[in-house]
This record gives C-alpha cells, sequence and structure tokens, in this order.
C-alpha cells in the first residue's frame, strides 16, 4: 500500500484505470477487479475507500442518464440569492428528491448575476417549471432572480481518465 495518503502507487493507478469508466455491472464488481489485477476483493475496496477519504477519488455512485429514465425536461436553474444564504439554500434545494446537484459559483456581474445552480429532472419541460416554482416559494423574497436552461441533450458523462 501506499505511504503517503494523496499518492498512489502502482497498485492504486491500476484500480483507478480499471474502475474510471464504472464499475462491471456484474453481482460482484469487485471482485471482477480483484481477479482482472490479480489482488483481493477485500485489498480493492480498501484502497478504494481510503482513496475516497482523502480525497484521491471522490465519489463512488450510479451516474444515470436521465433521458433513458424518461426524464427529458431536464433544465438547469441558475438563483440570484443573497451570497450569506446561498450555502443554506444550497443545501436545500440538493436535498429536494427532483434535484440531482446543486452548487455555487461566482457572480459576474453586470453579464451573470447568479450565484446558485440547481439541476432539476422532470419528464417534461412544464414539469421542470412546476418543480422550479416550489424552489422559487421555498426562497421567498430571497429570489431575486432566477432562469432555466433546458439541456437538449448530453454532453458529458464521464470525469478525468488516466
Amino acid at each position: 500500500m501506499c505511504n503517503s495518503p494523496g499518492s498512489l502507487d502502482q497498485l492504486d493507478r491500476r484500480i483507478v484505470v480499471a474502475t474510471q469508466a464504472g464499475l462491471p455491472l456484474v453481482a460482484e464488481p469487485y471482485l471482477q477487479i480483484a481477479q482482472q489485477l490479480g489482488t483481493s476483493e477485500a485489498e480493492v475496496m480498501e484502497r478504494m475507500q481510503r482513496m475516497l477519504e482523502s480525497g484521491i477519488i471522490r465519489r463512488i455512485g450510479a451516474v444515470p442518464n436521465h433521458y433513458t429514465l424518461g426524464f427529458r425536461g431536464n433544465g438547469m436553474s441558475v438563483w440570484d440569492v443573497p451570497d450569506e444564504k446561498a450555502r443554506l439554500y444550497g443545501r436545500r434545494i440538493g436535498a429536494l428528491e427532483f434535484v440531482s446537484h446543486a452548487y455555487l459559483r461566482p457572480r459576474h456581474l453586470p453579464e451573470w448575476r447568479y450565484n446558485l445552480f440547481a439541476m432539476v429532472h422532470g419528464k417534461d419541460r412544464s414539469e421542470v417549471m412546476e418543480k422550479i416554482a416550489r424552489i422559487a416559494d421555498m426562497l421567498g423574497q430571497d429570489n431575486q432572480a432566477h432562469e432555466i436552461l433546458f439541456s437538449t441533450r448530453i454532453l458529458k458523462k464521464t470525469g478525468l481518465r488516466i
């Protein structure tokens, strides 16, 4: 195992390369990776956990294709909320079942006033607009402005590759 929490040894790199496109869709994906790399399932799981805890990898999770699941009205909502409340609202909005992710971004005044982004999913655009209206109600007077940027296609569903 590598000595430094932020570094990769040869086996760590091989695990990252073997999993960066996703885990195999089998009953025991870590076992399959271990067999492919000539190590144990426990070793693969332990190393991935360590890399997750140290920040070498950010998460292990599913990346759904919303279009395939029938969610075709996907819209990035952008919000102008008071900076001192943006984190609070980001957590609340991110916890909504129809929001896949919410995050803060710097404003670029005067062209771009929005500081909070949230991806809203729905079966069609009207459903997304209803859900965004719910968010606007939640924000109340702190909703100084918002827009919806609707998706027309999936541009990227992969992270950095080694």
